[in-house]
């Protein structure tokens, strides 16, 4: 219930505009957003790099409505490939490909995300394309596998909510293309998705051992302390080196976990986010973990 009320106020105009205009929306969101800006992103990945944790840049903004908002979009992220190189992060990019386009046109939409993956592949670096609610899913998978097989510096995304993920998985396994994978965070139709939590925690169990298993360097992506638990034990019993798999958490969620994970030796990266366009990955935030809430308002006003 908790979560259906936070992605429905995510679709709720008024209220974003709202939000986003307000004075306390900086205090708001200052544990989960780097700021506004490239600089602001910038300076959190160095400061992740500093404490030996790895980083991904999402510029937040999703479904531009011309062509060129997409290719703002794309040149914005250029932009953070090239300071990135510059700054010598070991760090990559997230975006969504309804950012570069594919609601407008699929192949302007390509050409963004090759451009993008031509800088990244040249930099030493990867993009990471973010997965969207599942009337995206297939065109996502397409398009990441043709730029993966151009490329090679791509890392897809796939949600274990969805009942199609094992086979989505065993296909990109079977390409060699990085997978990070996560629960999923839209409002899908219980004939697609699993409804309840256990069931999705189960199905990412198994996914992940998969992953594990037959993967090329899988993300583990989640701040499900059981769950995390339960990758400790798998790749110690199967002997799977630190250095086969990463996990990823968001910035400014579990930090406790976060510095755990990085004593015992594995590898972290944070997504990190910056922008103005932040309120619907707020909301979500809000609606995978409702003790988000809560920690903001204990916080709030301190």
């Amino acid at each position: 219930m908790i979560r259906r009320f936070f992605l429905f106020l995510s679709t709720q105009g008024g209220i974003r505009r709202w939000m986003e205009t307000s004075p306390i929306s900086k205090k708001l969101t200052h544990r989960f957003v780097a700021g506004e800006t490239l600089e602001e992103g910038l300076a959190v990945c160095t400061e992740l790099q500093q404490e030996s944790i790895l980083s991904t840049l999402d510029n937040l903004g999703e479904n531009v409505t011309s062509l060129g908002e997409a290719a703002a979009s794309r040149d914005a992220y250029l932009e953070a490939l090239a300071r990135i190189a510059e700054r010598g992060l070991p760090s990559t990019v997230s975006f969504k490909l309804t950012q570069f386009g594919l609601d407008l046109s699929e192949d302007a939409c390509l050409e963004n995300v090759r451009q993008l993956a031509a800088k990244a592949k040249a930099n030493h670096s990867g993009v990471e394309i973010d997965m969207e609610s599942s009337d995206y899913t297939d065109r996502t998978l397409r398009m990441a596998e043709r730029v993966a097989a151009e490329f090679g510096c791509v890392r897809a995304v796939i949600q274990a909510y969805l009942f199609r993920s094992a086979g989505d998985i065993d296909r990109l396994n079977r390409l060699a293309i990085p997978v990070r994978l996560c629960k999923g965070a839209y409002n899908e139709p219980p004939a697609i998705a699993f409804a309840e939590k256990r069931d999705v925690d189960r199905n990412y169990l198994a996914l992940m051992k998969t992953l594990l298993d037959k993967g090329t360097y899988p993300a583990i992506a989640t701040h499900d302390e059981r769950i995390i638990g339960e990758a400790f034990r798998y790749v110690r019993e199967r002997r799977i080196g630190q250095d086969k798999f990463e996990f990823q958490m968001l910035y400014g969620i579990r930090r406790d976990l976060q510095r755990r994970i990085v004593d015992l030796g594995y590898r972290l990266r944070l997504y990190v986010p910056y922008g103005t366009a932040w309120y619907p990955y707020f909301m979500r935030r809000l609606a995978e973990r409702p003790a988000n809430a809560l920690f903001l308002a204990r916080n709030l006003f301190r």
